[in-house]
């Protein structure tokens, strides 16, 4: 019986011993995975979504040598009855309107700070799309029905076999993909595991091997898309989203603070919804994008892609809310209402005809509740109208 004790307290030791080297070796990767885990909760989310630094990798986007470009003040606007509330129920983080380029409201909640870089969710799949209209004006790219394979080869045989860029575009691929982020075994947060623990997202992509129609026969939206379209324009240009984003977008701009892109274990950027940028920065693209992609004395993006790629050109359910290349176009939208949209709460609202850009972030874990999207596009409307 002595014995035994003795073999099984040897047993143990090494078992710890076993755990604790484990541990050691990979324990940025365990690190990451349990933050991925905990990333939503209720007590955590705020401080998360302000800090996503502290559990990824992470790769910098230069914002380049140029001053920063002012944000003029005007005429501080009283913002619209109910709008407390609403900030209350859809826990913002930050809010920043410009009406006509000029500051009228900015206030942030939640123990935020107006130098946080908070992250964009899918309002990522946006900025990629305004350098997808850079690098086709550039001439990387021949026509927007080309197929995805021509770009990246590495597609070949899969489940993008046959998709065009332009099916990408419009969220039409026709692939596979379980985007419920309450379900922990579905497709996008399978996905969120290959970030956290270093894995490689080109290789997430190049294994997706089933479609539920042909492409461009049906809008149905799947984040992996954008990551498709990443990987054409690396293919076409043949670099990486960074320091393209940074030259073509960002720079000109003129930010406050670099934004920075949460990346895979290869170093790739997270374009589908990795990007982390200040309130007031994600205001100023914002107005870009009013501006026809004028900014700051130069055309940035070109206003004919601005033109093309906002307005609901995908095949959405009648009567639903529309959606172009990668934006969001309102239900009973005029021409010029879009916007850029991510999970928990974060957009980019733009009006061109009242000249109003809103930047929110919000940390809302009731963003799918019956009713939510539509009282966030209710308060955007109300408060463009009372910026006049």
């Amino acid at each position: 019986m002595r014995t035994f004790g003795k073999w099984l307290g040897r047993i143990l030791l090494l078992l710890i011993v076993t755990a604790a080297v484990l541990y050691a070796w990979k324990r940025e990767e365990i690190t990451r995975l349990m933050a991925v885990n905990s990333l939503f909760s209720a007590e955590k989310i705020v401080t998360n979504f302000s800090h996503m630094d502290a559990a990824f990798i992470t790769t910098p986007v230069d914002r380049g040598a140029a001053p920063i470009t002012p944000l003029p003040t005007g005429m501080p606007m009283t913002l619209p009855e109910g709008a407390g509330d609403w900030i209350d129920a859809r826990a913002l983080t930050a809010l920043v309107v410009l009406k006509d380029g000029a500051l009228v409201h900015e206030s942030y909640h939640l123990g935020t700070a107006p130098e946080d870089r908070r992250i964009s969710w899918s309002v990522a799949k946006s900025y990629l799309s305004a350098l997808f209209g850079v690098v086709m004006a550039e001439g990387h790219i021949d026509s927007l029905d080309d197929p995805v394979v021509k770009y990246a080869p590495s597609l070949k045989g899969g489940a993008y076999d046959k998709a065009t860029i332009r099916n990408v575009l419009q969220m039409s691929s026709g692939v596979t993909f379980d985007e419920d982020y309450l379900d922990f075994n579905s497709d996008i947060n399978r996905m969120g595991r290959v970030i956290a623990l270093g894995g490689t997202m080109d290789g997430f992509a190049e294994g997706l091997t089933e479609t539920f129609t042909a492409p461009g026969a049906q809008w149905q939206y799947v984040s992996i898309d954008t990551h498709i379209l990443g990987m054409v324009i690396r293919g076409a240009t043949g670099r990486d989203i960074p320091s393209l984003l940074s030259e073509k977008i960002i720079a000109p701009l003129g930010y406050e603070e670099a934004p920075y892109y949460i990346t895979d274990g290869e170093g790739v950027a997270f374009v589908l919804g990795g990007l982390n940028i200040r309130t007031r920065d994600y205001a100023r693209f914002g107005q870009m994008f009013l501006q026809n992609g004028a900014y700051n004395g130069q055309q940035i993006v070109p206003a004919a892609w601005v033109a093309e790629s906002t307005v609901a050109s995908a095949k959405t359910e009648p009567g639903k809310i529309g959606y172009g290349y990668q934006w969001w176009v309102p239900i009973g939208a005029p021409e010029g209402e879009f916007l850029g949209r991510g999970i928990y709460g974060q957009y980019i609202y733009i009006n061109q005809p009242l000249g109003v850009v809103i930047a929110s972030n919000a940390a809302d874990r009731g963003f799918r509740e019956p009713g939510a999207h539509a009282s966030n596009i209710a308060m955007f409307r109300a408060i463009a109208a009372a910026a006049q």
